[in-house]
């Protein structure tokens, strides 16, 4: 493992560390720490893909319920984990569980949706992760899950001020580390809260963009999550549309990404 990794998983030990303590209010009754009980597939996930700088660092918002709360790894869906990411690794259980929200780890049979378009998109244009993560990496800003009582999910956006502020504070300072480590030339946003976040702490240490998130959630992302990600990139100049236009898409939304900023791209 280089040094990079070495200093990464550090860097996310110290971040699992400092939002451990913290508290939340209802609506949130379940507070989930994939760092903590999911630390094993994690830790591989940084050793395996954070061994040295990138062009660019895709930023997530923190854990989806059947993606990395259940395997550690950002946007970690267990079939892209397991099959193309090639991480399997031990995952215990929160000592505070919602009955139904359960951790089950790779026994997971729960698709993310999010994770299974990123990596879906990943996979067709690379072939091989390696060859991916040459240049780039995935990371979440935040690391925990909150969950309210009807098992409905809560997104760290929406805290309170006074719950929100030391989260951040803790989140700030790892973003901040990864950037140090990685030297990334783009952190690129995956949705608008991310990239706003990444303007604040990252600063000119790297230029600041975003890309449309994959939600289910999201009506632009379902008719054509890749294409419009495309699209996305080739207007900040960050990759060549073709990293992540799917070939199967139509023609016409592809010409749509070429005319929307297609020229003067370089290399991602």
């Amino acid at each position: 493992m280089t040094t990079i990794a070495a200093e990464l998983q550090a860097a996310a030990r110290r971040l699992a560390d400092e939002v451990r303590s913290l508290s939340f209010a209802e609506p949130i009754t379940h507070v989930y720490h994939p760092l903590d009980y999911a630390w094993a597939p994690h830790a591989a996930y940084i050793a395996a893909y954070g061994r040295g700088r990138k062009d660019i660092v895709f930023l997530g918002m923190n854990p989806g319920p059947f993606g990395m709360t259940q395997t550690g790894v950002p946007f970690g869906e267990v079939k892209a984990v397991r099959d193309f990411l090639k991480i399997e690794a031990p995952v215990s259980r929160p000592a505070h569980e919602h009955p139904e929200r359960p951790v089950q780890g790779f026994a997971c049979t729960r698709a993310e949706v999010s994770g299974s378009r990123l990596w879906g998109a990943v996979a067709q244009r690379w072939g091989a992760a390696e060859r991916f993560f040459n240049r780039h990496y995935v990371a979440n800003y935040c690391p925990l899950t909150f969950i309210e009582a009807s098992g409905k999910n809560f997104t760290p956006d929406k805290l309170p001020a006074g719950e929100r502020a030391p989260l951040e504070a803790a989140c700030d300072r790892h973003l901040l580390r990864l950037v140090e480590l990685l030297e990334p030339t783009w952190v690129v946003g995956i949705g608008a809260w991310a990239e706003k976040r990444a303007q604040k702490v990252v600063g000119a240490r790297a230029k600041i963009g975003k890309i449309l998130h994959p939600s289910p959630a999201s009506p632009l992302a379902n008719s054509g999550w890749a294409e419009a990600a495309a699209a996305d990139l080739a207007r900040l100049g960050a990759c060549p549309l073709s990293d992540m236009i799917q070939e199967t898409g139509p023609k016409t939304q592809v010409e749509k990404v070429r005319r929307a900023g297609g020229r003067g791209v370089h290399p991602g």
